[in-house]
């Protein structure tokens, strides 16, 4: 089987795909899959290192107000077809597999018109503008929340799979992450991260709870992923506070063993990402969960508001996070166990751990039909 994915800009579109390919991979090693992207995309780092060949497309975003970048994006909507169409033409893909971002659309496009299946996977609450846009002319399109489906025309395309995750998340176990990383089992393990770059009102309220509630609290461990555009600003405040001697605290610039922090971890604070959330639902994570305000079309917002309707995280949007709500926040779940409890197992509701199965079964339909 040849497969060309294609998704990007940022890792919760990026994962998702890697997590499907892997899963590819490992159904049928003899698999040839290779990717499509675009230089300035977190795909470029992300899919060299997991080992794909990554080919390039040159489009970008369209603005939601009136912009003469729109003319631009335009004309590198046109531009981009031909170029996805040289890499079709060249690969000679079984199938097309989109994962969101405005970097699939164009392959899907193409791929669609020339009579090879299509498939996207949605991962947010609400689809993108390319699935939205491609919707009519996808042969299946496979999403993350149940209730996505609503905002689907053609309902029959339409697939509940959940979220693809890669290796490590959901089977690692809590009592071994923490022995891995040091931390005893009477201890509350608080992490705190933003995304790979980091998120600048997560850094603030933390690096604010850590030093003024957690310094020397024998309790409570606390880890902050600052992300690599906060890393040196953090250090210096961090050293400066004198908590680079409290042996309870650390400053991280990014995580490599996610899978073993998190299955550690008894409170996470974070964005709302699918990802993020595909990843707190199959390990059952209590968490304080704070969208990011600048995403299109506000769609972390929306994935939080389904979980917290359900009572199954602490929402705050990032406008009411002054220091005394984090704190408020905060404080409940290190100190309530009860209450993380709760949310864990609510959260838990919302896993899919068949999902990547699911998914290759029916990437495989599709194929056997052609």
């Amino acid at each position: 089987m040849r497969v060309l994915m294609t998704g990007g800009g940022t890792a919760g579109h990026i994962n998702p795909a890697l997590a499907i390919a892997d899963t590819i991979k490992k159904n049928d090693p003899d698999a040839v899959i290779e990717f499509v992207g675009t230089e300035k995309g977190l795909e470029k780092s992300l899919v060299k290192k997991a080992g794909y060949k990554l080919h390039f497309v040159e489009i970008m975003g369209i603005s939601r107000s009136l912009s003469l970048q729109n003319v631009k994006a335009a004309m590198l909507m046109i531009k981009s077809q031909f170029q996805a169409k040289k890499i079709i033409k060249e690969f000679k893909p079984d199938i097309v597999i989109g994962t969101g971002g405005y970097v699939c659309w164009p392959a899907l496009r193409v791929a669609s018109k020339m009579g090879i299946p299509t498939v996207a996977h949605e991962s947010n609450a609400r689809p993108g503008l390319a699935i939205k846009q491609l919707q009519g002319s996808l042969d299946k399109i496979l999403v993350n929340f149940k209730d996505t489906e609503k905002y689907i025309k053609n309902k029959n395309h339409v697939v509940h799979v959940g979220n693809p995750l890669r290796g490590g998340f959901g089977g690692y176990d809590y009592a071994k992450a923490r022995e891995k990383l040091g931390i005893a089992e009477d201890k509350v393990y608080v992490l705190a991260f933003g995304g790979s770059l980091g998120a600048q009102t997560i850094n603030d309220r933390t690096f604010e709870y850590m030093k003024n509630h957690l310094r020397g609290n024998e309790r409570v461990v606390c880890h902050l992923c600052t992300g690599r555009n906060y890393f040196k600003e953090f250090t210096e405040m961090y050293n400066k506070a004198g908590l680079n001697n409290c042996e309870n605290l650390m400053l991280l610039e990014y995580i490599h063993d996610m899978h073993v922090r998190m299955s550690a971890a008894d409170v996470i604070i974070c964005r709302a990402g699918a990802m993020t959330i595909s990843e707190l639902a199959v390990m059952k994570k209590a968490c304080l969960m704070i969208p990011s305000p600048n995403v299109v079309d506000n769609h972390q917002y929306k994935n939080a508001k389904v979980l917290a309707d359900a009572d199954a995280v602490v929402m705050v949007q990032e406008s009411e996070l002054n220091s005394d709500v984090f704190a408020l926040n905060l404080r409940e779940l290190i100190t309530n166990s009860d209450k993380r409890e709760l949310l864990a197992e609510n959260i838990g509701s919302f896993a899919n751990h068949d999902a990547n199965k699911v998914i290759y079964n029916e990437i495989l339909n599709l194929v056997d039909k052609k």
